[in-house]
């Protein structure tokens, strides 16, 4: 009844974006269609000084950039793509050290690349899915966090870190932790992965609201050391998006009729993920759910063990990845 409620309900009490936006730099990974299209349209609606698109096919990013500017019209908003493939840690890295090396100040990070597949594949060392929406985006906010910290006390501003998740994670109580051994390879077992394919996709959004829960705890946003990022999960809820545009068959027919149904605008999704963005140190390891603080799955609220058990891990796979960047967390 709660996805009912909110698609249904909660949907048409999404607060419209608004709030100047100068000044601003705003990066947001996904940024070429759907929610970070949108997303990247409202703050060059409002004004943000520079918009950096970043995508994994640059033409297609050229083809947004081209869309928004027409559509908005901004007076003082630079639009810029690069390039970033999340299914590759080399590419990973690349981007971020152009942040690094390019950007001075960037006040809002928006994590919005994802994907779900509905076969096997392999990138890199894991599943596609667990590479783009689970290492890939932790590897990514490991990397920029120096230069967001960096911001934080050269502007005297609070830099928002934001990671697009869904509802979805609640679909799933991780059958894979439930097996001896080491989450990640279950996850990344073919055999046992194609026998739970169903839960995959929840799966790789669900670790990531661990993630974010377990830096929040290490590193708060208050006290005497108060952590000066802010990071936050936002749930755009069921969109029109071509998330799912690998599906076919009666698996496609399924959920384009659930869309049809009950799905909101790329637009209106886009707004909680802006919200979210745009918010201050009370979200600060938050789960953002229709415009608001909300409550993550009942697996991710009673899990604290699993949560550390999946921090220890990600903590390895990282290090593996690049020697030393588990400490930027």
């Amino acid at each position: 009844m709660g996805f009912l409620h909110s698609q249904l309900l909660e949907t048409r009490k999404l607060p419209y974006p608004e709030g100047s936006q100068a000044g601003k730099t705003v990066v947001i990974t996904g940024s070429n269609t759907g929610l970070g299209k949108e997303a990247a349209r409202h703050f060059a609606r409002l004004g943000a000084s520079r918009l950096i698109l970043a995508v994994r096919n640059v033409e297609s990013g050229e083809a947004a950039m081209r869309d928004i500017l027409e559509s908005t019209k901004p007076d003082n908003t630079v639009i810029q793509v690069w390039q970033l493939d999340m299914a590759s840690y080399a590419g990973v890295k690349s981007f971020a050290a152009r942040v690094e090396a390019e950007l001075d100040r960037i006040d809002i990070f928006i994590e919005n690349a994802g994907l779900a597949k509905t076969k096997w594949s392999t990138a890199e060392d894991n599943e596609t899915q667990i590479t783009v929406n689970v290492v890939s985006t932790m590897l990514l906010a490991a990397l920029v966090l120096p230069k967001l910290r960096q911001v934080a006390a050269a502007f005297g501003i609070r830099p928002t870190l934001t990671l697009t998740s869904s509802g979805a994670h609640a679909h799933t109580k991780l059958p894979h932790a439930a097996r001896p051994g080491n989450v990640f390879a279950t996850l990344n077992d073919q055999v046992f992965a194609e026998a739970h394919w169903a839960e995959q996709y929840p799966a790789s959004k669900l670790l990531p609201v661990f993630h974010v829960r377990s830096i929040a705890e290490r590193r708060p946003a208050t006290g005497a050391n108060g952590y000066p990022v802010t990071i936050n999960l936002a749930s755009p809820g069921l969109c029109e998006s071509g998330l799912a545009r690998e599906a076919k068959g009666v698996q496609a027919l399924a959920f384009g009729v659930m869309k049809t149904v009950l799905a909101r605008t790329t637009e209106q999704g886009s707004r909680t993920i802006f919200h979210a963005a745009t918010q201050g140190p009370e979200t600060h390891g938050q789960y953002m759910n229709d415009c608001k603080i909300g409550e993550p799955s009942e697996t991710v609220t009673t899990g604290k063990e699993l949560q550390d058990r999946l921090w220890e891990e990600l903590m390895v796979k990282l290090e593996k990845i690049q020697p030393g960047v588990t400490k930027n967390f």
